[in-house]
């Protein structure tokens, strides 16, 4: 990470243009393949998307639609080479779209790359931020007429406990489900995979979309280049839709709770999930419906519905610092709030069990448990719940201390300086009421 944000801004003038130079769409009986070209200065890269034949159920495609639907994709799909150095200016050579798209992608763009700004400490105004301009801007944009039948569920699945609540909650809808498995560059995400054979989904009921990398992604950034984390949230919005078409799936069916997208990453936030349905509606097919069927819950409640199902115990993560051998590292916030979340709810000797160690014990995590008490996290982008959760579940721990039981060092440092007994939270009677869920899945996921 480079510190001063005037150096870092010397990166944006250097290479002050992003070109989507060109995409190739191509499908035959072995399935959909799409070529993308995308241009930083004097680089050239060249990923692709590949979806098997196995993957495509629906016998109506409309060609032309879908390769605008992955036109689409790869404008938002840039993201990973466009930060690199951050240009002022994107420019789409592939295709065109309207002012009222250039803001959504604006917006998109922004809100997808917060993170990776305040990280690589980039002061950019909102305004200032990006510009998008097109060859063809006059074209005027197709409007498509689908006739298909969409029914049943496509579930985009993680391998955290929210997604194991959806995969238990729509077990009604078994047999109208797919689960979508979104794969890019050399990832393959055990945790998700092992949740979906443990709700019962075999081959035939899960689908992939297989995004290739240029390899110069990890190679730039050693180079000078900005580096950092960025949320792919907004690529899997588009490729669960273009999934969703290719199998005549009506609904997108996320994880996302109440509060996600309050630490500020906007593309798991209800106020995208609003736009991303305008944005369908308005340029794709409005056939298609997107929602988090977990948005009226905060994290205590998703908790409360996860420990039903303690066969998944093993099969969940949550922790980005982990490999196939250990889902979570054990020292990161994330770590330290699933572990406090699960302590007063599960038996000590299973979280052990899940996460090597007792996390409530060790010492060197005194810094970040001050933090999650006091804060609610160590930086306003830990994928975590609210203050309000942690410090109820912290004192539902303390209140199931036995006389003479010896707490864990945090835990008995949090009962002798950081609670407040005057201060009491209730956390099990929320209910958030903004949100898009179809009553007949509300009573779905509230009763299971």
């Amino acid at each position: 990470m480079i510190n001063s944000a005037q150096e870092n801004l010397a990166l944006r003038y250097k290479f002050p243009e992003f070109i989507y130079e060109s995409y190739n769409f191509y499908r035959n009986a072995d399935g959909v393949k799409v070529d993308y070209v995308y241009k930083l200065g004097p680089y050239t890269f060249t990923p692709s998307v590949e979806i098997p034949a196995a993957d495509i159920r629906n016998d109506e495609l409309d060609d032309e639609f879908l390769s605008y639907l992955f036109f689409n994709f790869g404008i938002i799909n840039a993201v990973h080479y466009y930060k690199l150095s951050i240009p002022a200016t994107f420019h789409i050579k592939a295709g065109s779209i309207d002012n009222v798209q250039k803001e959504f992608f604006h917006k998109l763009f922004f809100g997808e790359l917060i993170e990776f700004l305040y990280d690589n400490n980039l002061r950019i105004p909102y305004e200032e931020f990006i510009t998008f301009v097109c060859d063809n801007q006059n074209e005027p944009h197709n409007t498509y007429h689908i006739d298909t039948k969409f029914e049943g569920n496509l579930i985009p699945v993680g391998g955290n406990k929210n997604s194991v609540v959806v995969l238990e909650g729509l077990q009604e809808k078994h047999e109208q489900n797919l689960c979508l498995l979104y794969h890019y560059g050399d990832d393959a995400d055990v945790a998700a995979t092992d949740c979906i054979k443990e709700a019962g989904y075999g081959l035939e009921s899960v689908v992939d979309f297989n995004l290739t990398l240029d390899p110069q992604i990890d190679e730039l950034p050693q180079q000078g280049f900005y580096n950092g984390h960025v949320s792919l949230s907004s690529c899997f919005a588009f490729a669960s839709y273009i999934t969703a078409y290719l199998n005549k799936k009506e609904n997108i069916i996320l994880s996302n709770s109440a509060f996600d997208g309050n630490n500020h990453q906007y593309t798991k936030s209800f106020d995208f999930e609003t736009d991303f349905q305008h944005y369908i509606d308005t340029y794709f097919a409005p056939k298609i419906h997107y929602f988090s069927i977990l948005r009226g819950m905060n994290d205590y409640a998703i908790y409360q519905k996860f420990i039903k199902h303690p066969l998944y115990l093993k099969a969940f993560g949550g922790c980005s610092n982990t490999s196939e051998e250990k889902r979570w590292c054990g020292h990161c916030p994330r770590c330290l709030y699933n572990y406090i979340m699960l302590y007063p709810l599960e038996g000590h000797d299973k979280l052990l069990e899940i996460f090597g160690e007792d996390l409530l014990n060790d010492q060197r995590l005194t810094a970040t448990f001050t933090n999650l008490v006091n804060y609610g996290g160590s930086n306003p982008f830990d994928f975590i719940g609210t203050r309000e959760e942690i410090i109820y579940s912290l004192q539902l721990a303390c209140a199931q201390l036995q006389p003479g039981e010896k707490a864990p060092l945090l835990l008995q440092y949090f009962h002798d300086y950081l609670n407040n007994p005057n201060q009491v939270y209730n956390v099990t009677s929320f209910y958030n009421p903004a949100h898009h869920i179809p009553q007949e899945y509300l009573d779905l996921i509230y009763k299971s």
